[in-house]
């Protein structure tokens, strides 16, 4: 440990620590621009500099190691003038679109402006003519608006190893595109969002579908329904200013009656429908030599990861369809059979965290007899600017439940919104399943903690089962190639979320990605799991009686038909 000096006051530091990480533990807000949390710095945008006693230049926070005396001033004339000039120097060729720009009001750009005292434009730069790239179908790209800070690169390359997009050209005309500055579309992308959850500016945002679902709210002759994805409604509440890791799902339900819905159905119902599938799959597996480790199959960016990079381990993957596809298939089939309605007038909306899912309803193995089992994906953000819209007052809405059929859940289906939520509820059933007992303890605090990677070995029966839980895909591609090259059998079982944490942090939710927020949301779906009663999925009554009504036997024929799907060997990842 070492002292040193901040704003005249002094701090415990650990050697080797920056001083950004010093100065945010003891509460003093530096602002930075191309820094992410938990990769090595860069130091390029500058932004964070401070002044050191004794050292003639600013340095940057980000980058900068303590030592033992330092004296660092954090607001310095000098250190503010020098943060001033950046970001004039960026508006300068920004676009003045701010009204129109999907961040307008969230943009750290212009809240670095307003914070700094920006009032006036000092300096013309030449603004660059840029297409905007809206091929892609989660997606949309705005060269215009990219003020060169790098976080989307580093995201897409080291998080998540994809490198669909990076800086091309030279000096003053460098930018971020993709391979041959081709759309979106036909590059490496997986349309899991995280670079739009990491860009400061609207350069990067999500596939907009407000105006569809509005414009079939407002037709008479469609009977539109809506699904809820289990972790939206711990994250929703930030949107409107709440303190994260808190529920609002009662509300949330109001108000999406609120909006015109003619049913508003829970994706955990779903999800409970797909450990049913999915738990059944993997004791036919273990128990008759199918092929293994199996992977989860319910997270879409990852699906296509396999697809482009792994296409040797597509039989890997479980066939079962995800739970947003699932129920957007029983809707269109049991659901359209009882209520009398054809499939045709039935809009399906899903409100999902993940911009990945947009790209899933739109697969052609998604759409029968030319009618998709979803028709339009809404991100959680699209949701909040929906409510507010309307004029919705969700904090104060007297709270509702879902509709039934499909509205009864289990916690097990819940927790499929975080990172290890998908292995825990499958073993819980699996366990039943093989010893047709519940498990002593439903808890298994080996998959409950917050590392990228998780592995734990446990007895079904006489089954002995190991298990891996990995968030982030650059996670899942190491673990992958040890399988491959290590030519490793003590895995049996894997579950993959294509973002970091899973989908409390995906890339359709509120803008904000530190540690503690993903913590905080995790962390209520732990809780919401403890107080409840029904905590295993093949204990949800409404999911027997679906069997029971409709589906038959998990695994069967109709199950089949309806819930699973196949996959597709993406040979050019350019495609």
């Amino acid at each position: 440990m070492c002292h040193i000096e901040i704003n005249g006051r002094v701090a415990k530091a650990k050697v080797g620590e920056t001083l950004l990480e010093v100065l945010r533990r003891e509460g003093v807000s530096v602002p930075t621009l191309c820094n992410v949390e938990g990769l090595n710095p860069t130091g390029a945008c500058r932004m964070c500099v401070v002044e050191v006693e004794g050292r003639g230049n600013l340095v940057p926070s980000c980058a900068f190691p303590v030592s033992d005396g330092m004296k660092i001033r954090t607001h310095s004339a000098k250190a503010v003038q020098a943060r001033k000039t950046i970001v004039e120097l960026l508006l300068s060729s920004h676009p003045d679109d701010c009204n129109y720009c999907a961040r307008n009001g969230n943009c750290e750009l212009q809240n670095l402006a307003a914070e700094l005292g920006v009032r006036q434009r000092r300096y013309l730069g030449k603004h660059k003519k840029m297409k905007v790239d809206v091929a892609n179908p989660s997606l949309v790209r705005d060269p215009e608006k990219c003020i060169l800070c790098g976080r989307c690169v580093r995201v897409c390359e080291e998080i998540q190893n994809v490198g669909a997009i990076d800086f091309i050209g030279r000096g003053s005309d460098s930018t971020v595109g993709t391979a041959f500055n081709e759309g979106l579309n036909v590059s490496s992308c997986i349309n899991c969002g995280q670079c739009s959850l990491v860009c400061p500016t609207g350069a990067l945002v999500e596939k907009r579908s407000i105006e569809d679902v509005m414009t079939a709210l407002a037709d008479p002759k469609k009977y539109v329904v809506v699904q809820h994805a289990p972790s939206v409604s711990v994250t929703l509440a930030e949107e409107f200013g709440v303190r994260p890791g808190t529920d609002i799902d009662p509300q949330m339900v109001a108000a999406l009656r609120r909006l015109g819905f003619d049913r508003v159905f829970d994706t955990s119902f779903s999800a409970d429908l797909t450990i049913m599938e999915e738990a059944t799959e993997l004791v036919t597996r273990l128990t008759g030599g199918g092929v293994l480790p199996m992977m989860t199959s319910c997270s879409p960016g990852w699906i296509k990861f396999v697809e482009q990079y792994y296409p040797n381990m597509i039989p890997n993957l479980s066939t079962c369809k995800s739970p947003q596809q699932m129920l957007g298939a029983i809707i269109k089939s049991f659901f359209a059979k009882r209520e009398g309605l054809n499939p045709k007038d039935i809009v399906s909306v899903s409100i999902m965290p993940c911009t990945a899912k947009k790209f899933e309803a739109g697969r052609s193995e998604m759409i029968v007899d030319d009618v998709p089992d979803v028709d339009f994906v809404l991100t959680t953000r699209e949701l909040a600017q929906l409510i507010k819209m309307h004029g919705i007052d969700i904090e104060n809405l007297p709270g509702e439940t879902a509709d039934n059929p499909f509205g009864e859940r289990s916690s097990a289906g819940k927790l499929f919104g975080g990172s290890g939520g998908v292995m825990e509820a499958a073993i819980r059933t699996a366990y039943f399943m093989v010893t047709g007992e519940e498990m002593d303890d439903l808890k298994i605090p080996a998959l409950r903690t917050s590392k990228g990677r998780k592995e734990a070995k446990m007895k079904v029966g006489e089954l002995e089962l190991g298990v891996a839980v990995v968030s982030g895909l650059a996670n899942a591609r190491k673990l992958l190639d040890e399988i491959v090259e290590e030519q490793r059998t003590d895995i049996h079982f894997i579950e993959v979320m294509t973002c970091p944490g899973g989908c409390v942090s995906g890339g359709g939710q509120p803008i904000n990605l530190s540690s503690e927020t993903v913590k905080a949301r995790q962390k209520v779906l732990y809780k919401l799991d403890q107080q409840e009663v029904l905590r295993t999925s093949h204990q949800n009554p409404a999911v027997a009686r679906l069997y029971k009504e409709f589906l038959g036997k998990p695994n069967g024929e109709k199950p089949h038909r309806l819930l699973h799907t196949t996959y597709v060997e993406r040979t050019n990842v350019l495609k």
